[in-house]
């Protein structure tokens, strides 16, 4: 049985109608999966927007020390940190009024999902795009 914190419709909402994607964790260091993860959202269409204290330029986008000081809408808030840094990055996706939050594999916070979606966003969690993506191409590769 599918999680709560992976439904389906959530997943295609996000990876489907959202284009800007804010990556809480992202650097410039090719060796760390936000990384690789951020080219694989660029490659299907998607706007990343790095997060991360020193603020970096990645895969030519500029990045900003707190979702706060981005200037413009954010539809998903992707966050790369341990479950226990997590949640205070889906509240502040709320502040700023995201449509959703990912929290990637083996990310959990069940306190973070029940604040985020009580508030009407979507969340994800404990799965990765790419993932998701890949499903999708091997279930089309099946039929």
């Amino acid at each position: 049985m599918t999680p709560l914190w992976q439904r389906p419709s959530d997943i295609a909402y996000m990876l489907d109608e959202c284009e800007t994607w804010a990556i809480v964790g992202l650097s410039g260091n090719p060796e760390r999966t936000a990384y690789r993860i951020a080219a694989v959202l660029q490659e299907h269409g998607k706007r990343i927007v790095p997060i991360h204290p020193n603020a970096a330029t990645v895969h030519g986008e500029p990045g900003y020390a707190s979702l706060a000081e981005v200037p413009f809408a954010v539809d998903v808030v992707d966050v790369f940190r341990r479950s226990e840094d997590a949640g205070p990055f889906a509240d502040q996706a709320v502040e700023i009024g995201a449509q959703g939050v990912w929290f990637q594999l083996g990310v959990v916070d069940l306190d973070a999902y029940s604040r985020t979606t009580a508030a009407g966003l979507r969340m994800v969690m404990d799965t990765c795009p790419k993932m998701q993506w890949d499903l999708r191409d091997e279930a089309a590769e099946s039929r």
